[in-house]
């Protein structure tokens, strides 16, 4: 799972912790300058990186094997990666970890054993404590990526979800 509220406020792996404050103005800035018809301001408005070179420095495979998957081999051209300034308000707020505790229907959630994003899904997984039914499904070898397009971890994922739902889906 990517938790995108966490992501926006935290910064991936809680990096960008520092600069909660400094980012928070900045979209505070940029919804009064467009609620006073002023430009709109994009964050992540930057080229994506195309050369092995430039990628190889990505220093998270969810963000280099990302910038592949959605930029090359599976782009789509209505596709973008920029969003409005403004709206760091709204997706700071967000948090796919709150409520968990809510949940008490069987519960599946499935992470590559590589992703870099693993720390998100088992926040989440151990938040979850209103099902007794729930379970955390390793993919070995896979990273975050890796678990939309590879043929081997794709069926292991298809697998373990027909499973599942014959289990739990009567």
């Amino acid at each position: 799972m990517f938790n995108s509220g966490a992501v926006r406020r935290n910064g991936f792996m809680n990096s960008g912790i520092s600069t909660i404050q400094e980012r928070l103005k900045q979209a505070s800035d940029a919804r009064a300058q467009e609620a006073a018809g002023g430009k709109v301001i994009y964050a992540a408005d930057t080229p994506m990186p195309t050369e092995e070179e430039e990628l190889a420095k990505i220093p998270f495979d969810l963000y280099r094997e990302g910038y592949i998957y959605y930029g090359n081999t599976h782009a789509h051209p209505n596709s973008i990666f920029r969003y409005t300034m403004s709206s760091l308000l709204d997706l700071m707020a967000f948090d796919a970890s709150t409520n968990m505790n809510l949940i008490n229907q069987p519960l599946l959630m499935i992470a590559g054993s590589k992703a870099d994003t693993y720390y998100m899904t088992d926040d989440c997984f151990n938040n979850a404590t209103g099902t007794k039914e729930k379970e955390l499904f390793l993919i070995q070898g896979a990273t975050h990526i890796q678990t939309y397009y590879v043929p081997e971890y794709v069926n292991q994922a298809m697998n373990k979800l027909n499973d599942f739902f014959k289990k739990y889906l009567k």
